[in-house]
């Protein structure tokens, strides 16, 4: 019988519900706390990873994700290594943070505030547009996270809606409008079996049918 290969495993999960996500505000670098209902999905998170084989774990320097990851592997009852790094914060807002998207739809108008929520190089002002927030967490992640997998090493991610999309973009080849018309949900973890190289050999969302 032959020996049997197993390609390194990446799972992406943004974390749970933020309180600022519950008030429809815009949250960014701001650290703010998971709710209760944020605790719940980081715990079903972890009850959908409870049989995927991990190595080490990342995640941002917020603690909103931090605390995600900290319930996840609670649940599956493992410790992990785990990197903490800004490169993997969420999109900084810069002067729309903490203010409540419907006023800001109010103010300055339904178009302008899609632009700076959805195009991809438009940022709000003194803040991030995607294409920054690729620019910083890609290249972290080549480095970092990608010399676990090229490792053969099986890693966790536990970031943000935007850091996070900014990697899917990148593994999954996508152009602007695709990457702006997908959602990641909070607390559903995306699976990726990956060849040595970093390539995708498939995508799996957790509890999704």
């Amino acid at each position: 019988m032959g020996i049997i290969l197993t390609m390194p495993l990446l799972v992406l999960v943004r974390h749970g519900q933020s309180l600022w996500n519950l008030e429809n505000r815009f949250t960014g670098w701001i650290d703010v706390p998971l709710t209760p209902q944020g605790e719940t999905e980081a715990r079903q998170a972890g009850e959908l990873l409870r049989n995927t084989p991990l190595d080490v774990a990342y995640t941002s320097a917020l603690k909103r994700a931090a605390h995600t990851l900290e319930l996840i592997l609670e649940t599956v009852s493992v410790q992990l290594p785990v990197i903490s790094d800004k490169a993997l914060n969420e999109r900084d807002y810069g002067d729309l943070a903490g203010l409540n998207k419907d006023d800001m739809r109010k103010k300055y108008g339904e178009e302008q505030v899609h632009i700076w929520r959805r195009s991809y190089d438009v940022a709000p002002p003194s803040g991030e547009s995607l294409k920054d927030t690729k620019a910083r967490t890609v290249p972290f992640f080549e480095r970092a996270i990608m010399g676990d997998i090229r490792q053969g090493k099986n890693v966790l991610v536990v970031a943000h809606g935007n850091s996070n999309r900014s990697i899917v973009m990148e593994l999954e080849k996508m152009t602007p409008e695709q990457i702006l018309a997908l959602e990641l949900p909070t607390g559903v973890p995306r699976v990726y079996d990956l060849a040595d190289d970093g390539s995708v050999r498939s995508v799996k969302v957790l509890g999704q049918s």
